[in-house]
């Protein structure tokens, strides 16, 4: 069971992260179902669940889990589809998963708010550009960012990337955007994005 908001405003619909567990379901053919926590009005149960309050948050039996990270890696170990079952492949799936996190992210996302705040001069440019530029470096000799095929890493990745921000920045670094361009051409993706904006609009009504 995937918990996600009720609602979010139009612009984010379609990148809120809790598309990365509806991709992961879908890439790997995951029975999953979908409830609404309300936006407005975080509830006890909510924060039993979510500490902070936040989304997603994921149940699987007697196991509940919050944070994307987490929940996208729980999900992966169900299936070979997401996670290589060999040493090697599931190293190189989970370290270019944390990296997608830890650094591109953690980068990406002060830069994109400070962007809006309308600063001028963001510290965070830089520290981007350059993280963009080596990450571009490793894709010319791959199709896919870990284990000579798709994972749960791309996932997290390509997610990351797809942020129109991020996603302008690498106009210029053609193996880059042809990464990003290729993972959201996917069926998986296309389904798991159409429902989710289905979902959000459904409360519009």
């Amino acid at each position: 069971m995937i918990w996600i908001y009720d609602w979010v405003p139009d612009g984010p619909r379609g990148y809120v992260r809790y598309i990365r567990l509806r991709w992961a379901c879908e890439k790997a053919g995951l029975d999953y179902d979908v409830k609404p926590v309300s936006f407005k009005d975080r509830g006890p149960d909510h924060i039993a669940n979510q500490p902070i309050g936040q989304g997603p948050f994921l149940q699987d039996g007697d196991i509940s889990i919050f944070e994307s990270g987490p929940c996208l890696l729980h999900l992966a170990r169900k299936s070979e589809t997401l996670m290589p079952r060999d040493p090697k492949g599931e190293a190189e799936a989970l370290e270019w998963t944390i990296a997608g996190l830890n650094t591109i992210e953690m980068v990406s996302v002060p830069w994109w708010v400070m962007g809006l705040s309308g600063t001028k001069d963001i510290p965070h440019e830089d520290w981007m550009v350059s993280r963009l530029g080596r990450l571009h470096a490793v894709l010319p000799v791959r199709e896919w960012i870990a284990a000579i095929r798709f994972t749960v890493a791309d996932i997290m990745m390509s997610n990351v990337l797809r942020m129109p921000k991020v996603l302008n920045a690498t106009q210029k670094l053609r193996a880059l955007r042809a990464y990003v361009d290729g993972t959201v051409a996917l069926p998986a993706f296309k389904q798991a994005h159409a429902n989710q904006k289905a979902h959000f609009a459904k409360a519009d009504e």
